[in-house]
């Protein structure tokens, strides 16, 4: 390996290195802010960005690209915080709507600024042509992990977003992968 190529190697672990750190240090400042998760928080933006700031637990999933059991174990954790409430829906009895409260409106007007949030905005101000090579990109660096099977939603954590709890509760209802320790890691 030349020495130039040992420095773009060392420079592309500093910017994953980054890029995880900085994942990580949100979900903790969000956690003591407002004591939630990004997942949590998602739910809560996107009701809120909804007329009448309501969903069914199928619009979220899908929204989330989670499963319902997720949307479920979510939602309950909010109920019982007094950020959502669920209410049958006028039209279909058989549905449960979910609607955000003004707690909850009150919990995204104060939180932090969503770091997926702060990276949408940068992405849709690139180019076409820079969004595609930045997805390109990013897509072999997940292959070069060995990460393309990973399950994932376009929620940025560093963390599960399923409960783990409950059977099922993974989209693909696979188990969690085993925890990886890699070897030489440093904080």
């Amino acid at each position: 390996m030349t020495e130039a190529s040992s420095v773009r190697v060392d420079d592309s672990l500093i910017a994953l290195r980054r890029i995880i750190r900085a994942t990580a240090l949100y979900d903790r400042d969000l956690a003591m802010a407002a004591g939630m998760t990004p997942a949590t928080l998602r739910v809560l933006q996107i009701l809120g960005e909804r007329p009448g700031g309501t969903a069914t637990p199928k619009a979220l999933a899908v929204q989330m690209g989670v499963a319902q059991a997720t949307i479920t174990a979510l939602v309950d954790k909010l109920e019982t915080a007094g950020q959502v409430a669920r209410q049958r829906s006028e039209t279909d009895r058989r549905q449960t709507n979910v609607r955000i409260t003004d707690p909850g409106r009150a919990t995204v007007r104060n939180a932090p600024d969503a770091l997926q949030q702060r990276f949408v905005r940068a992405f849709e101000r690139m180019q076409d042509w820079e969004q595609a090579q930045l997805v390109a990109s990013l897509e072999r660096v997940a292959a070069m992990l060995d990460a393309v099977d990973i399950d994932a939603s376009p929620v940025l954590t560093t963390g599960e977003i399923h409960t783990g709890d409950r059977p099922g509760d993974r989209p693909d209802n696979r188990q969690p992968a085993a925890p990886r320790t890699p070897s030489g890691s440093v904080d």
